[in-house]
């Protein structure tokens, strides 16, 4: 059952959108992209004005606890620019001119993890893969599916920010090479209800399963116990 609602909810059905994709046997846990520059008070990215962003970092670190207890594979991506005049953005620069945050050696400190969203470093507890991207995606030209591959990964628990831009291009791609995604709408945040609401429902019905919270700790959980 869709965990998304709109008006056009019927309409889609009718079509033939929005059924359910089911989870694999094999999730991991990715989180995208989830630095200050998002939960800092004018940072361009940020996302405070909206509530509901703000309660996705909560809702994040839930299903990272969760995930780490029940052995689940954890991902991370973040973004990073090493050219001093972005040129290694390329088109993406020309549209976002907000994007010299990652650019190493900015100094603002906005790409820096969120506090209680942090991967392990692999002192004492092992070590969580990080994803170093420039673009949306983050399957586009980063190891990521092989990384997935070698872990026997079918299915990504997504959450991150923001929803309408690097999680829905993720998601995409992540159907298109194979993966399950279920997204956890309330562990993805936007700039507004609106974009959040509309890009969730949009994902549902044609390229993920938008799950709860509980759903996706259940099942985390499940996965933990089969092992």
């Amino acid at each position: 059952m869709s965990h998304v609602t709109h008006s056009s909810s019927a309409s889609y059905a009718r079509s033939g959108f929005s059924n359910r994709m089911g989870w694999g046997q094999r999730p991991a846990l990715l989180i995208i992209d989830v630095c200050r520059a998002y939960f800092t008070t004018n940072a361009p990215q940020s996302l405070l004005d909206n509530p509901e962003a703000v309660a996705s970092a909560d809702s994040m670190r839930r299903l990272l606890a969760v995930a780490r207890s029940s052995g689940v594979p954890v991902l991370w991506t973040r973004m990073e620019f090493v050219r001093k005049d972005m040129s290694d953005a390329g088109l993406f620069w020309a549209k976002s001119k907000n994007l010299d945050v990652w650019r190493v050696g900015d100094g603002r400190g906005l790409e820096r993890w969120v506090d209680g969203l942090e991967p392990l470093d692999g002192d004492g507890d092992g070590e969580e893969v990080v994803i170093v991207k420039k673009y949306a995606s983050a399957f586009f030209g980063t190891t990521l599916a092989s990384e997935l591959q070698t872990l026997n990964i079918d299915t990504l628990v997504i959450c991150g920010v923001s929803t309408s831009g690097c999680v829905r291009a993720t998601v995409l791609d992540a159907m298109q090479h194979g993966f399950r995604p279920m997204v956890v709408g309330a562990a993805c945040g936007d700039r507004t209800p609106e974009i959040q609401n509309a890009n969730l429902f949009d994902l549902d019905a044609k390229y993920a399963d938008v799950v709860s919270e509980e759903e996706a700790i259940e099942k985390m959980k499940t996965s933990g116990e089969q092992k």
